[in-house]
């Protein structure tokens, strides 16, 4: 489709939102500085990037990876490929709707996480797609059939057991939340129907050692919203926001469902428990899509939830007044105590959606804020913990983030000392062509 003076006005078609239409391998790439050597594996990221040049809300683009191998100091390769998706290949037509009712017609372009030895391309209206590690599309991933449902883009892997639980919301008669587990070994054993009064946008949710905590927000599913832009969501505080606290094996009748404030929540920081206590750490919204499905107006900001399991009762206390979204973790502390949290940085008062010069990373024990600037002009992303061992403390180990200079319109690599976050990356690896702001990834060591 041809670029029109209407489409110039869409933000996720132009700057660094503007498509990469060319797939490339590259070898022999630039680096500043000393990669780690501990560091041998692949770092995955993807993002919507529509294989025609436009899609009509940024949530609609095809899936592109985009993949940079290190092995004993080295860069190996960078790789960028679109997932080869069904609608990829034009099946679905021009209308990214048409393709609601078929599971298979997923676009893979929000998250990439591995378990039990399969890539697994996700977005939350369909299937997943299974990659191989040289990033091409083997196809859909239905868990031998046995999974019936869409599957989320933020599975919860447990360190501790292996195991992935995850939820579907994308069902238009009810119940309209499905519950999944999976084995270490990847074998689907447990599907569960979740009473929930609306159709929700429920885009993320938490797991501790031995709970799931789901968030009922109120971005509710509108018909006008569909006329208006596409995307069937809007804001609608008076629906109500709940978290439904359930044992990580537990069904329907198990949940306990506990009142918040009205609120949106995108991505969570991580949960853990404290006692009787579950402290859930958020980057908490006043609202999304409020307005229009284009409206980005509201910040996200470091929250605390704890969730007294005996009384039922939440209180809720914001951390920080520093905009921010795409937390992290350790991945060996999900769900689990963990002392550090990874964030973006985000500008105050957008109009679109636009990433911030910085990095930041929180120590929960003491509250302190560390920063690490990307420089004037330098857009960053998802933060992603990298160990230097399997058995390495916490923070010992380094941040990785695809990174892009609006000044040079030129894209990098950049791997941050975790313990020494404030200073200058110890490896910048430069990408040999622009890579478009996208969204989630995983480390993924060989």
């Amino acid at each position: 489709m041809t670029t029109t003076e209407t489409d110039q006005k869409l933000w996720h078609l132009s700057g660094n939102w503007t498509p990469m239409l060319e797939e490339i391998t590259a070898n022999d790439l630039k680096v500043e500085g000393n990669i780690p050597e501990e560091l041998s594996g692949t770092y995955l990221r993807v993002g919507p990037n529509p294989s025609s040049g436009w899609s009509p809300h940024w949530f609609f683009g095809d899936g592109m990876l985009h993949g940079i191998s290190l092995e004993n100091g080295k860069a190996l390769w960078y790789k960028n490929r679109f997932v080869k998706t069904r609608v990829y290949k034009g099946e679905a037509g021009d209308d990214p709707m048409a393709a609601m009712g078929d599971l298979t017609m997923g676009t893979a372009n929000t998250h990439v996480v591995r378990h039990a030895g399969k890539i697994l391309a996700l977005e939350e209206g369909h299937f997943p797609y299974e990659l191989t590690p040289e990033l091409e599309t083997v196809g859909p991933w239905d868990f031998d059939g046995k999974l019936k449902t869409s599957m989320t883009a933020h599975p919860k892997i447990c360190p501790e057991t292996g195991e992935m639980m995850f939820f579907s919301y994308f069902n238009f008669e009810a119940p309209y939340l499905n519950y999944h587990r999976v084995n270490a070994d990847g074998e689907l054993i447990q599907s569960e129907g979740i009473d929930i009064p609306n159709i929700v946008m429920m885009h993320d949710f938490n797991i501790t050692r031995n709970h799931t905590i789901f968030m009922d927000l109120p971005l509710t599913f509108n018909l006008e919203a569909i006329d208006e832009s596409g995307l069937p969501f809007r804001f609608d505080p008076e629906a109500g926001a709940r978290l439904g606290v359930m044992k990580r094996d537990g069904d329907n009748n198990s949940i306990s469902w506990l009142e918040i404030d009205p609120c949106y929540v995108f991505h969570p920081v991580n949960a853990h428990e404290e006692g009787e206590n579950i402290i859930i750490h958020v980057s908490r919204l006043e609202s999304a899509f409020a307005n229009s499905a284009d409206d980005y107006s509201a910040q996200g900001h470091l929250w605390k939830w704890t969730i007294d399991t005996t009384t039922g009762k939440v209180s809720e206390e914001q951390i920080d007044d520093k905009a921010v979204d795409f937390g992290r973790v350790d991945d060996r502390r999900v769900g689990l105590p963990a002392r550090f949290g990874y964030v973006m940085s985000l500008p105050e008062n957008k109009d679109s959606v636009e990433y911030g010069e910085s990095l930041y990373k929180y120590d929960f024990a003491t509250g302190e804020r560390l920063e690490h600037k990307l420089g004037s002009g330098v857009k960053g992303g998802e933060p992603v913990f990298a160990p230097a061992s399997s058995n390495a403390k916490e923070d010992q180990g380094w941040i990785m983030c695809l990174v892009h200079d609006e000044n040079t319109n030129a894209s990098k690599f950049i791997i941050i000392d975790a313990q020494d976050f404030e200073s200058d990356p110890v490896a910048t690896i430069h990408i040999p062509q622009r890579v478009p702001y996208g969204a989630h990834g995983s480390w993924m060591p060989n």
